[in-house]
């Protein structure tokens, strides 16, 4: 009888599947890694391995959880990678069965999004065209400026993932229709609109790129990216970018821990729904496959219409 393969062949089986046929990205794929690869320690220290384990032992590892301190959405993670696995190990055939098809996952309450208010949001604007209009400060300084203000710009218009935000090609300054293609998770290509103030925000930090070609900072110039960088990816950093609006919000007078791209794409929708977007469009811009990703956002539309209701009954108190 053939061997079955080890635990971490397993693994990178699936792995591979996942990034082939559903277009995984990387940080997904090492995170189901760093899971799957603790799972397959907890079965190996009690003598079992993916091919055999049953039921119980899934259980057993999900009170292990438990016991270590982890939160329900941080099991409820776990379980969701490995009943991923085993449904692959079921087509593949390298398991009969799937033990984990009848297991219940830990309950979690989804915790609404860290939201900032349109005041917030606004104060960071301010503050980043300001320090983009400094009259002292450096070619360089003003350039890096106005890269931020840009981005931060692009990002309000847009509610872009913080990763397709910095990735933006310089073909997507080229758009005349004020709509640019953007390339998301599972390779998948969406039209977002950009409004006027995103659209000059990026003239004008391209107009200051564009004085960089005589100087020794021409292949930034020259970079086919928006937002080049002199780093391994040739972009701007996710990292990078997070700790400019950091700073920008401690410049601007925020909380630097409550300010993130992540919250500022949180915003946009949040803003939009707020101010009667429907559901369905959001999801659209947003990039989620799953209407039920976008309903996070349900407390916003909720509080809409009940001050609709509240304001425009003509039976309602007055």
């Amino acid at each position: 009888m053939r061997a079955k393969p080890s635990d971490a062949k397993l693994i990178d089986l699936f792995l591979d599947m996942l990034a082939a046929e559903q277009g995984a990205g990387d940080n997904t794929l090492d995170a189901y890694r760093s899971d799957l690869t603790d799972f397959s320690a907890f079965l190996a220290a009690n003598g079992q391995n993916f091919a055999g384990t049953e039921t119980q032992s899934l259980r057993d590892y999900l009170t292990e959880l438990d016991s270590r301190g982890f939160k329900s959405s941080s099991a409820a993670r776990r379980l969701s990678a490995m009943r991923h696995l085993f449904r692959f190990l079921l087509n593949e055939r390298i398991r009969a069965d799937d033990p984990a098809a009848i297991l219940s996952g830990p309950k979690r309450g989804r915790g609404l999004p860290k939201v900032l208010s349109i005041s917030d949001v606004d104060r960071l604007l301010v503050r980043a065209k300001a320090l983009a209009e400094e009259a002292e400060a450096s070619p360089q300084e003003r350039l890096r400026a106005l890269r931020l203000y840009c981005l931060l710009e692009v990002l309000y218009a847009t509610g872009l993932r913080v990763s397709e935000l910095v990735s933006l090609p310089l073909s997507a300054s080229r758009s005349s229709a004020g709509m640019i293609v953007v390339r998301g998770k599972g390779n998948k290509e969406r039209l977002v609109p950009l409004n006027e103030a995103s659209r000059r925000a990026m003239a004008d930090y391209l107009a200051a790129r564009e004085t960089l070609k005589a100087t020794k900072q021409k292949n930034a110039a020259s970079s086919k990216w928006l937002f080049p960088s002199f780093g391994e990816s040739g972009h701007l950093t996710r990292q990078h970018f997070a700790r400019d609006l950091k700073e920008l919000a401690a410049s601007a007078g925020l909380a630097p821990r409550l300010v993130s791209p992540h919250v500022l794409r949180h915003a946009f929708a949040s803003h939009l729904l707020h101010n009667g977007a429907d559901l369905r469009i959001v999801q659209t811009l947003l990039g989620h496959t799953d209407i039920s990703t976008t309903q996070i956002y349900t407390h916003v539309v909720e509080e809409r219409l009940k001050s609709l209701v509240r304001d425009l009954h003509p039976l309602a108190e007055k």
